[in-house]
């Protein structure tokens, strides 16, 4: 590209003037290696300073309103989550408006629904509220808001650049994984999670910037926290193949807590939501009594993110009827939180929940069958992953997970087929996920990409017709144009495909058949090659394996398009026309 090429493409950026689609895909290549790479290094870098110090609010609220060591039949339990809701409640009616819900859902609409904006106000308010949230005890967890508050980062810089609608829609999901990378400790986790559950689809230069945001802030966040794994169990020596069966019960379980998980905060939310408005400035105190209560009464474990707690499970310090009890407890605690629109995650609550499930049927399992080499802190691990994959619908996701807050990669086999299971049994008896859930009961209609990765996909092959027609005819080009105007001489002959010496194609109307023969002499049309008059341009190579709509495209130029065989090129296996995709994609159910 020329010199005023680049220089008129970085004065229309500055001046967010779009740039046209051509104009797009020529920049692309060499600005977004600068500019994708310095942002989203800078973007990963303040992100992941951002989410420390979430972290860190976190724990110091934590130690200040409940103490360092919350115990049961603490008045703080009760009053803090109280007087924090109450503040919660003004402050998110008030002054912080669009600070409510776990912060996926809102990522995602200011990718689809205002170009990747989100306001400064709202990733301070989400800020200071869900650190408020989960250090006075509300059963929250800290990933969520922390992925928000990485797209938050991203959508200010990108003002603050002065990049264009498209670029700001791009660099969002860059923040969300830079966030969501340094609160978990996982970059590829956060890879996964935002392409599979915020993007969906993605690019090289996507793809890219998002690995390296992520990358960067998780060096961040190493350098305050270590880069020692969240949790540390032994390997998993998989001796007894009948030690797959408790794995496989785990998913079960966990299949079916999690439909439990999803139903309770699928009916609770929408029945506080529409309650007058005056009771919103008190849905947060209440819930905070109320979960205040289950700690007050016997239960501190459930309060809060809960890692702690987490971490003992794995080390078999509560029996299998606590562990359940704290499964469940942990279950309405969260629903009752979440549904009061206080501000925090469902990661936590998840994988609470899990690990607990996990830790009681490792136990069980120790009980009944002790000769089985499995520790507890596996199952509880594997808990993790089932409901993560069952609850948030993640599965993909779910098993990176596990792997990076371990760095234990013997556990995958069990992982893989608990959390399948969990997958299939939560997607059969729950089939939109939570998260389509509170969209639609927001009056949002975002894209569900579990949708999109089960949608069918038309391929060529499903259209393209047999090239032996009445209306088609193949002639070479090497040929003459006389013999190939003899060819083609036939009435029910529409369009004449070329085969080139070079081993592509050409396809054309008679009608342009005609018209060359009536430029070209009687004695050059003898001796001239058909493939000489036609240019340089040539068909695209397509293939019966390749998507439909990749095809469609190209009909503005060409009457009909020769689909090759991998294994040989030259060979034709078939027809595309327009109208045969048309017909197929009506008969699509």
């Amino acid at each position: 590209m020329s010199t005023d090429g680049v220089l008129r493409s970085w004065l229309q950026l500055k001046d967010k003037t779009p740039l046209t689609l051509a104009e797009e895909q020529v920049i692309a290549p060499g600005r977004g290696e600068r500019l994708f790479v310095v942002l989203a290094v800078f973007i990963g870098v303040l992100s992941g300073a951002l989410v420390v110090a979430f972290r860190v609010a976190i724990e110091w609220l934590s130690i200040l309103l409940l103490g360092s060591a919350p115990h049961a039949h603490d008045w703080r339990l009760i009053a803090m989550p109280v007087l924090a809701g109450l503040v919660i409640a003004v402050l998110a009616q008030y002054v912080f408006t669009q600070v409510r819900g776990s912060g996926v859902n809102q990522t995602k609409a200011a990718l689809y629904i205002f170009n990747g904006y989100i306001s400064f106000r709202t990733t301070v308010g989400k800020f200071l509220l869900s650190a408020l949230a989960l250090g006075s005890g509300f059963s929250l967890g800290p990933e969520d808001p922390s992925l928000q508050i990485g797209a938050g980062v991203a959508s200010a810089v990108s003002r603050r650049m002065g990049l264009s609608r498209e670029k700001m829609r791009l660099f969002a999901p860059v923040g969300a994984a830079a966030g969501l990378a340094a609160a978990f400790n996982a970059p590829i986790s956060a890879i996964l999670f935002v392409i599979e559950e915020v993007i969906g689809r993605w690019n090289a230069a996507v793809l890219g910037a998002t690995a390296l945001a992520a990358i960067s802030s998780v060096v961040v966040a190493r350098s305050f926290w270590g880069s020692e794994p969240m949790f540390r169990i032994p390997e998993v020596n998989l001796r007894d193949p009948r030690e797959l069966l408790a794995y496989a019960v785990l998913g079960i379980v966990g299949g079916f807590f999690a439909v439990l998980f999803s139903r309770s905060l699928g009916a609770l939310r929408p029945r506080l939501r529409a309650l007058p408005r005056w009771t919103h400035f008190f849905q947060s105190a209440v819930a905070g009594l109320m979960v205040g209560s289950i700690g007050y009464f016997g239960f501190p474990q459930v309060m809060g993110a809960g890692y702690g707690v987490m971490d003992q499970a794995m080390h078999a310090e509560f029996t299998w009827k606590l562990l359940l009890a704290l499964a469940i407890l942990k279950i309405l605690a969260t629903t009752i939180s979440f549904s009061s629109g206080t501000p925090g995650g469902m990661f936590a609550p998840a994988l609470f929940t899990g690990a607990m499930l996990g830790a009681a049927v490792g136990s069980v399992e120790k009980m009944f069958f002790p000769h089985l080499t499995g520790s507890i802190g596996a199952y509880a691990l594997v808990g993790m992953g089932v409901l993560f994959a069952g609850f948030l619908r993640a599965p993909l996701t779910s098993v990176f997970m596990v792997l990076e807050v371990s760095g234990n990669y013997s556990i995958i086999l069990p992982v893989i087929l608990a959390n399948t299971i969990a997958y299939l049994i939560s997607r059969s008896l729950q089939p939109v996920p939570i998260f389509e859930v509170f969209t639609h009961q927001d009056g949002m209609e975002l894209p569900s990409l579990e949708e999109q990765r089960e949608e069918e996909v038309l391929h060529i092959e499903d259209a393209m017709r047999h090239a032996s027609l009445a209306e088609v005819v193949i002639v070479r080009g090497r040929d003459p144009l006389a013999k190939v105007l003899e060819e083609a001489g036939a009435e029910t002959v529409q369009v004449v495909l070329v085969e080139c010496s070079d081993d592509h194609w050409y396809s054309m109307e008679k009608s342009r058949l005609a018209a060359l023969a009536a430029t070209t002499s009687a004695e050059a049309m003898k001796y001239t090659p058909v493939e000489t008059l036609l240019g340089a341009e040539r068909t695209p190579h397509l293939f019966p394996d390749m998507p439909l709509d990749n095809a469609l495209g190209y009909f503005n130029v060409w009457p009909m398009l020769p689909v090759s065989n991998r294994a040989s090129r030259g060979a034709v296996e078939g027809v595309l026309t327009l109208d045969g995709i048309l017909a197929r994609y009506r008969q699509r159910p």
